[in-house]
């Protein structure tokens, strides 16, 4: 099965020795100029790859994405910029467009400068036109420890949205998340492309939380090559949704050495800021994302994060509803019977757990993570070695 980009794109994707023989170089590019938008990691330690992208899709359009995986370039210095901007200036000389066209995204260890002999000699290579439209070899290509590639596509009216993303480990994005991109075909301002690309982000990467360690290299883009014409500004919102939340879902279930998605649901909330709080301190927590790995109904590590995460005056803790699945845990009078459904039901791959803070207000925040194995801890010990 293959997913296609949507018209107007075309893609490379190659080895170029960053590291082994798998795909560490992806190119995407556009017939014409898109309308563009990006969100990046807040962190202070942002990478060069983020500094120089942030730059370039100032303007609100892009031609073209390079992204190199298995090496972030970040923490590398001047000579660190210096590369970026040489990846960059060689993607744009090959497509032939201008170097603040083109933005760039990368991932893997921090620290370690590009092989840059063995770029340069992979920037000579791209061709011209780019060879492929295969949205799940881009998806392969931006790979560093996931263990599958990850991608989704919606349609919006007569335009079709589909996105890739990378992204198991240093995952609780301040912003977005990991590496994202997203391509349509819509015709779309920049403006409103950029006001519904931050609203979607906000609903779906910034709801993602693996480990809870914000990444130096966070990057995700959507472009648009309007090759599909306008279509109905309501449908490609919902379209970028349907695309993103897909995408933010795989990347919590695919979380390193995960073996279980959980979705934490906090509703009856005084601010979208408190749910979004809160559900952020329940799915985080070490000791709930160990109860769920070994199926124990332990409410009471949940209650334990919304209290961390809340001062008194804010909740009442009588009025606070609990529920694992469609169970109520809180308050409730649980049984061995009860015990052992609940067990059971969090031995499946996916676990939900639902937190009603009943505060007077009506706001929500739905989260998504997974739980806490000795695997990964295992691919994190070993991760540079």
């Amino acid at each position: 099965m293959t997913t296609s980009l949507p018209r107007g794109f075309r893609s490379y994707v190659t080895n170029i020795g960053v590291k082994d023989q798998t795909d560490d170089f992806t190119v995407v590019a556009a017939d014409g100029t898109c309308s563009a938008a990006a969100v990046f990691t807040q962190s202070s330690f942002a990478g060069a790859s983020v500094l120089l992208s942030r730059r370039n899709a100032a303007s609100g359009t892009a031609r073209a994405m390079v992204v190199i995986s298995k090496n972030a370039n970040v923490a590398t210095g001047p000579q660190g910029m210096a590369d970026a901007e040489e990846v960059v200036a060689g993607v744009a000389e090959a497509l032939g467009c201008a170097a603040d066209d083109v933005l760039i995204a990368s991932t893997g260890v921090i620290g370690r400068r590009y092989p840059i002999e063995r770029i340069r000699a992979g920037l000579r290579g791209i061709p011209n036109p780019l060879p492929s439209t295969d949205a799940l070899a881009v998806a392969r290509g931006i790979m560093t420890t996931d263990t599958v590639a990850k991608s989704a596509s919606a349609s919006a009216g007569a335009a079709t949205v589909v996105g890739v993303a990378k992204g198991v480990g240093m995952i609780e994005p301040n912003m977005a998340t990991m590496i994202a991109m997203v391509f349509t075909d819509a015709q779309v301002e920049s403006a409103e492309l950029d006001r519904m690309f931050r609203s979607v982000v906000n609903r779906s990467f910034n709801c993602v939380s693996v480990d809870s360690d914000s990444s130096t290299s966070d990057t995700a883009v959507v472009l648009a090559s309007g090759a599909a014409g306008p279509v109905d500004a309501a449908l490609l919102e919902a379209a970028l949704l349907d695309v993103c939340v897909s995408l933010t879902k795989q990347i919590a279930r695919d979380g390193e050495g995960a073996e279980k998605l959980i979705e934490v649901v906090v509703d009856q909330a005084a601010s979208p800021e408190q749910a979004r709080r809160v559900a952020k301190a329940i799915v985080n927590s070490p000791l709930v994302k160990t109860a769920v790995h070994g199926a124990d109904p332990n409410w009471g590590r949940v209650a334990m994060a919304i209290g961390k995460s809340t001062t008194a005056d804010e909740v009442n803790q009588d009025r606070v509803v609990i529920r694992f699945g469609e169970q109520v845990v809180f308050p409730a009078q649980l049984d061995a019977d009860d015990l052992q459904r609940l067990a059971q039901y969090m031995r499946g791959t996916d676990v939900r757990i639902h937190a009603s803070l009943a505060t007077g207000g009506e706001s929500t925040a739905t989260v998504w993570g997974c739980d806490l194995t000795d695997g990964y801890i295992r691919i994190n010990a070993d991760y540079t070695t």
